[in-house]
């Protein structure tokens, strides 16, 4: 049997930008990518802390350095400038490997600037 997981989440991130004219997607800061082990392209949840919007988008690069978390396209309806989110990334797992796998979880200041990278 296969399992979805929790594989990595950028947690208490800050939207700093909405691009409604935008195909779609959250651009994230690679520094941020990197730490939590989350391609471009690849799909994530968006949790919005504020309005308790919860959608699926996909994650591309933003500008390195900036701490950019900007929604585009749709998804930029369902949140404002200065909103607290959550980006998550499960993977599937079958049993064994589910019982032993260890999260990536990057908590994040006000200005996205990564705090802590932890294993959970």
């Amino acid at each position: 049997m296969q399992r979805i997981m929790l594989k990595s989440k950028i947690h208490r991130a800050t939207v700093t930008g909405l691009e409604l004219d935008y195909e779609g997607s959250v651009a994230i800061d690679p520094l941020l990518l990197e730490a939590a082990d989350i391609l471009p392209g690849e799909q994530v949840q968006v949790l919005n802390l504020n309005s308790g919007a919860r959608f699926v988008t996909y994650a591309i690069r933003g500008r390195r350095g900036t701490g950019q978390m900007m929604l585009n396209g749709p998804a930029a309806r369902l949140a404002y400038k200065g909103d607290t989110i959550i980006v998550i990334a499960y993977a599937p797992m079958d049993d064994a490997e589910a019982q032993v796998f260890k999260a990536t979880v990057v908590k994040v200041d006000a200005r996205n600037r990564i705090v802590k990278v932890l294993k959970k």
